[in-house]
């Protein structure tokens, strides 16, 4: 069994938090960018800008 601590980790894109990996996002480890659904939802609702 490994430790918490011996796990990868990332920061989250949307509120810098640092996330462990979990054994759900084994196969798309290298896409995932959010620490929570939250996030994830705060990201998509902040304005995007638009080109002129």
């Amino acid at each position: 069994m490994r430790r918490k601590a011996d796990l990868p980790t990332k920061d989250c894109a949307v509120c810098g938090r640092p996330f462990v990996w979990r054994r759900k996002w084994a196969k798309v480890w290298d896409e995932v960018r959010y620490c929570s659904d939250a996030c994830r939802a705060r990201r998509s609702a902040a304005p995007r800008a638009t080109a002129p």
